[in-house]
């Protein structure tokens, strides 16, 4: 098999069991008991596919692995253990590599901190998403807020970088709740706090019960004006926003999401994940075996049939089945001018000027966006988003995606 010509710069680990399914989650996730021979046929299936994934030599240019979910810390020590083991031989994890593990609060546990730190796991993103229980109760949090302040101050006392998410915009939620959570984590010693407001999907319990009028609609109004107050907050304790929705002390930015944002390659092993590569590797991905573990059957000459002059596919994971998505150069500038525009430092000159040649519309698009006031033009010759554009990110995103059609 041909080497990658360029070999995936983050991993993403997607672990799909929680203890049971939040009122607003939409995600591939399903609860299921501890010790289901679901979980034990699933890490069965992720410890091989590392394997063909190292073997295959698609791990050796990793820089970030993140551990996600679901809830990974559902699984329990023992079978956490197995594939953080497995990933520890596959892959030489040193201080240099940033690894992440998400957790939820009601299942993290001293000794599955420990055991992670000591198989290279040196980040923690921990699902808190508030400190009123209120608010948790509205969300169906598995968790109470004396739970999640335990579950703080247990991954501060063993790591020097953990994460809590939030959402804000909750029914009920007022400004002063939002504000005491984040108060909290920052006492708390959090290095890195992402914020989201609420949505509501179709078909999620939180959707039927809107419906049913036992609950009022999302107040738009009243998200905003949180996404400024944690903005504020946040930034008075010395985190900088570095995303739309996330922010940090110095140097503690997530580099797996950064990589994201600015058109790394990506590889996703487990249901649900999703992986991203010039589509002139994707004869290489293929072939390394490491993503049939996931999928029943994969059509090889199809898919490359079809990536044949594209320029970026996107494979995404589902139970039995395996979904492609290839886009053009077009379409790949205009994907990275938008995931740019996320980040407050948004676009350097020198990318701006490689994207508008493989997409010249976008020139006009970003001078509509300047002109409206959710971009702005930099000293340096970097286009940024304006506080106007974080909190009009849809219409700032969808100026630019428009030019890929």
């Amino acid at each position: 098999m041909s080497a990658m010509s360029r070999l995936f710069s983050a991993l993403y680990l997607h672990i799909p069991f929680c203890v049971k399914r939040c009122a607003y989650c939409d995600f591939a996730t399903e609860a299921v008991p501890r010790g289901s021979e679901r979980i034990d046929d699933f890490v069965e299936r992720m410890v091989i596919s590392i394997r063909r994934a190292a073997k295959a030599g698609l791990l050796s240019g990793l820089e970030t692995i993140y551990i996600g979910g679901g809830t990974p810390t559902h699984i329990g020590l023992s079978k956490l253990s197995e594939i953080l083991y497995i990933l520890s031989l596959s892959k030489d994890i040193d201080a240099s590599m940033e690894v992440t593990m998400e957790a939820n609060p009601e299942s993290l546990t001293e000794q599955i901190v420990k055991d992670a730190r000591a198989l290279g796991v040196n980040r923690l993103s921990i699902g808190v998403q508030s400190l009123d229980d209120g608010v948790l109760e509205t969300l169906g949090r598995a968790h109470g807020s004396k739970r999640a302040i335990e579950a703080i101050q247990l991954a501060t006392s063993c790591l020097d970088n953990v994460s809590a998410d939030v959402i804000c915009g909750v029914m009920g939620q007022s400004d002063e709740s939002l504000v005491s959570t984040i108060e909290q984590l920052v006492g708390l010693g959090v290095t890195h706090v992402s914020v989201y407001p609420l949505t509501i999907e179709e078909g999620t319990p939180l959707c039927a019960i809107i419906e049913a009028g036992q609950l009022p609609e999302v107040d738009e109004d009243a998200q905003a004006r949180h996404m400024e107050l944690a903005a504020k907050t946040l930034q008075a304790h010395g985190f900088t926003r570095y995303e739309v929705a996330s922010y940090a002390l110095p140097g503690r930015e997530s580099r797996h999401n950064s990589a994201y944002w600015t058109g790394k390659p990506y590889l996703g092993l487990g249901y649900g994940a999703a992986s991203m590569l010039d589509s002139y590797d994707l004869g290489a991905l293929l072939e390394s075996g490491a993503l049939d573990c996931w999928a029943e059957s994969i059509d090889f000459e199809g898919l490359q049939e079809r990536a044949a002059g594209s320029h970026r596919t996107r494979i995404s994971l589902a139970r039995g089945g395996l979904e492609a998505e290839f886009l053009s150069e077009r379409e790949s500038a205009c994907e990275d001018a938008m995931l740019g525009l996320r980040m407050s430092r948004g676009l350097p000159e020198s990318a701006l000027s490689r994207l508008t040649d493989a997409c010249p519309e976008l020139a006009a698009a970003i001078d509509e966006a300047l002109t409206k006031g959710l971009a702005q033009l930099n000293g340096d010759g970097s286009v940024s988003p304006t506080a106007k554009g974080w909190l009009l990110g849809n219409e700032l995103y969808g100026l630019v995606w428009d030019c890929a059609r």
